[in-house]
């Protein structure tokens, strides 16, 4: 179960958990009364939460009073989601509907919030579009010198998932044209690539995941619901939720298994995703997160692991080729068993390269080449290490030159990057102790 969250444009973590958070109330914001009075109107009655702004995570939900294990956190009737079934029945519906080839549930669910944010105040939902971030903190949006910051893989990543809105925005260009008429202004200036990216990410980082019959209009899977008020809610790594819909009671309910105290936030989690996970889907980093490890990339193998070219490339392929170049991690524990096959494999002379389906099955190595494996895993940690200093220090250069639009920006990716450098120093203090006990028992057999 993936849940998405609110408030991630705005989260400031100037504290560290342990320190005292203060929270502030939201309710009597104007914004908030309305949205509340919306959703009531929909069938939504709350009276365990309320929206508050929080020192450590920004916006969030604060217990009134004290919530039980596996109560019951929030209930939210059907007819306050915000589901392709809205949209059909919308006044673009008829255009959707008409459209060959058929739109995705996604592009369908963009389009609509992006209709309605240019509607202002005459739009259905627009007591949940004011609440919405006017801007997000996902690479999608990331000025092109701070994505450079980002570890290899992760820019690879974010950069094929900018590529990817914009290929959405240019081969609609025909289908969002048949929207003219119920629109106020030219299509080309209400349907930019800016307003579907800021759809886009709207959905991706706040939709919970509701699986919905395919229909006759749409193509593709159908699993988003948009979730106003229950999308508050942040995530935390160590908190267990039970969330879906209940067609019994025809609503989307959350149950936080371990409860919360009263005045506190009430958190429940997006799924067991690490931090790079986390600020590319939801733009966050979570400090601390157990679920957190760094990637190698197969490109940092190639520089650290010397030797023959040749012989490297043919290993190489054949990696490749048994999908295990990739998910390659380090975490604070050490090496990931996944990279620690591919190194093994990697260490194996040509004279023993016939024996290479049976290491990619865990069959040992000798003793020699296990300390080459364990060696290189130590200079991959050192080198990923190096380029975490480097990019923190060009952070720290950045965010001292002052450009204010690209701080929030740079903030979460020196956070990404501190926790990556922790990561890296602890594993690397575990490997050094495992090469220093096998040179101790090596020592031992001899004498």
């Amino acid at each position: 179960m993936v849940m998405s969250g609110c408030g991630r444009a705005a989260r400031k973590r100037k504290k560290k958990r342990d320190c005292v958070v203060q929270s502030v109330s939201l309710s009597h914001q104007p914004e908030y009364v309305e949205l509340l009075r919306f959703l009531h109107q929909r069938g939504f009655t709350s009276t365990l939460l309320q929206p508050a702004l929080f020192s450590d995570t920004g916006r969030g939900l604060q217990a009134l009073g004290s919530i039980k294990p596996n109560q019951l956190l929030i209930s939210l009737p059907e007819s306050c989601l915000l589901t392709t079934s809205t949209v059909l029945d919308s006044y673009l519906g008829h255009y959707i509907k008409s459209w060959k080839p058929r739109p995705s549930p996604l592009l369908a669910l963009c389009v609509f919030l992006a209709c309605e944010r240019h509607r202002g105040a005459d739009a259905d939902w627009s007591p949940y579009i004011r609440v919405l971030p006017a801007s997000y903190t996902c690479p999608a949006y990331f000025a092109r010198d701070v994505a450079a910051l980002l570890p290899v893989g992760l820019r690879r990543r974010a950069l094929e998932q900018e590529d990817a809105l914009r290929d959405m925005h240019s081969s609609n260009q025909d289908f969002f044209r048949t929207l003219q008429p119920v629109l106020s202004q030219p299509v080309e200036d209400v349907l930019t690539f800016e307003a579907l990216r800021w759809a886009w990410c709207s959905v991706n980082t706040r939709s919970v995941f509701m699986r919905h019959p395919s229909n006759q209009f749409l193509c593709g899977q159908d699993d988003y619901a948009l979730a106003p008020f229950l999308d508050l809610l942040n995530h935390r790594p160590d908190v267990q939720v039970k969330a879906g819909f209940n067609h019994e009671t025809k609503s989307y309910e959350i149950r936080n298994l371990s409860g919360t105290p009263r005045f506190q936030q009430a958190f429940i989690n997006y799924g067991c995703h690490d931090n790079q996970r986390l600020l590319l889907e939801y733009g966050f980093v979570a400090p601390g997160n157990p679920q957190s490890v760094v990637y190698v990339d197969a490109e940092i193998l190639r520089e650290v692991v010397k030797g023959d070219k040749t012989s490297l490339e043919q290993k190489m392929k054949f990696l490749a080729d048994n999908n295990f170049l990739n998910n390659l991690s380090v975490s604070s524990e050490g090496p990931s068993w996944r990279l620690m096959t591919v190194l093994r494999l990697l260490s194996l002379p040509q004279t023993l390269y016939h024996q290479r389906k049976a290491v990619l099955h865990g069959q040992a190595v000798g003793e020699a080449a296990e300390h080459w494996s364990v060696q290189t895993a130590k200079v991959l940690c050192q080198t990923l290490l190096q380029d975490t200093l480097t990019a923190l220090d060009k952070i720290s250069k950045l965010l001292q030159q002052g450009a204010p639009s690209l701080r929030e920006q740079l903030r979460l990716v020196q956070s990404l990057r501190l926790e990556e450098k922790g990561i890296l120093g602890r594993c690397l203090h575990s490997l050094t102790e495992s090469l220093r006990e096998a040179s101790q028992s090596y020592v031992g057999d001899v004498s």
